[in-house]
C-alpha cells in the first residue's frame, strides 16, 4: 500500500476505532452511574445539572477521554509507516479539540475540566505512541 495512504488511513482508523471506545465508555458511565432525573440526549438538560454534579459522575467521562484517545493513537501510531509518534499525537489534538468544544458546551467544575485538559489527551496520545513504537521496534 502506498506510504502516504496509509498514513492518512493510520489518523481516520485511529480517530474512529478512539471515538468507538470514548463513546462505549461515555454509554456504559451512564449505565453505571445514571443521572437521575436528567435525559442525558437533552443537551440543555446535561449543561444545567454538570456543575451541580458529584465527583463520580466525572470518573467516566475521564476515562472515556482518556482512554479513547490513548486507543486511537495507539492504533494510528502502529499503522503508520513512519513519523508514528507524530500521528499518535495528531490523534491527541483532535481528541484535545473535541474535549475543549465537550467542555465549553458542558461545563463542568474546574477541577474537572483543568485535569481532562491536561491529562486525559497529549499524555495519553504519548504514551499510546510510545508504546506503539516500542511494539512495532522490538518486532523488527
Amino acid at each position: 500500500m502506498n506510504p502516504i495512504l496509509r498514513n492518512i488511513l493510520a489518523v481516520i482508523i485511529g480517530w474512529l476505532v478512539g471515538s468507538f471506545v470514548n463513546m462505549g465508555l461515555i454509554m456504559a458511565g451512564h449505565k453505571i452511574v445514571p443521572i437521575n432525573g436528567v435525559d442525558i440526549n437533552d443537551m440543555d438538560a446535561m449543561a444545567q445539572v454538570m456543575p451541580t454534579l458529584d465527583a463520580k459522575y466525572f470518573i467516566f467521562p475521564f476515562l472515556a477521554h482518556a482512554l479513547g484517545t490513548f486507543v486511537g493513537a495507539l492504533i494510528a501510531a502502529s499503522i503508520a509507516v513512519s513519523h508514528k509518534m507524530k500521528f499518535a499525537l495528531a490523534i491527541g489534538v483532535l481528541f484535545l479539540i473535541g474535549g475543549i468544544m465537550v467542555n465549553y458546551m458542558l461545563s463542568g467544575p474546574t477541577w474537572f475540566t483543568i485535569a481532562d485538559i491536561l491529562l486525559a489527551y497529549i499524555p495519553m496520545a504519548w504514551l499510546g505512541g510510545t508504546l506503539a513504537v516500542k511494539r512495532t521496534s522490538s518486532s523488527t
